[in-house]
C-alpha cells in the first residue's frame, strides 16, 4: 500500500531560530564570536590569519581555534593586545582561550 504524500516544509535558519529560543541564542553567540574575530583580525600577522577561526563564546570567555601548536604559540604572545582591542570596542569578553583544532574536528 503506497504511503500518502507528506508535506515538506522548508524553513530558513532565521525562521527555525525564531521558533526555537535555544537555537536563536546559539545563532547570536556565533554572530558575537565572529564579530570578535573581525575586531582583532588586523592584529594577527597576515601569515597567521588563515590558521585562526572564531570558536565558542560562552560566559564572557571566547575561544580562538587554531590549526597547529605553532600557531597557538604565536597567538598566545598577542593575547594582551587582542584582549585590549576587544575591551576598547565594547566586547563583553573577559578571557580568551586558544584551542588547537586539527583538520576534520
Amino acid at each position: 500500500m503506497p504511503t500518502p504524500p507528506t508535506s515538506h516544509n522548508t524553513f530558513t535558519l532565521a525562521q527555525a531560530a525564531g521558533a526555537a529560543p535555544s537555537l536563536a541564542a546559539l545563532q547570536e553567540r556565533i554572530r558575537e564570536s565572529q564579530w570578535c574575530l573581525e575586531q582583532i583580525r588586523h592584529l594577527i600577522p597576515a601569515g597567521l590569519r588563515a590558521h585562526v577561526r572564531s570558536g565558542p563564546l560562552q560566559d564572557q570567555e571566547w575561544c580562538l581555534l587554531v590549526a597547529s601548536g605553532a600557531a597557538s604559540t604565536k597567538l598566545r604572545h598577542l593575547l594582551p593586545a587582542l584582549q585590549l582591542a576587544l575591551t576598547q570596542r565594547g566586547a563583553q569578553v573577559t578571557a580568551i582561550r586558544i584551542k588547537v583544532q586539527t583538520p576534520g574536528r
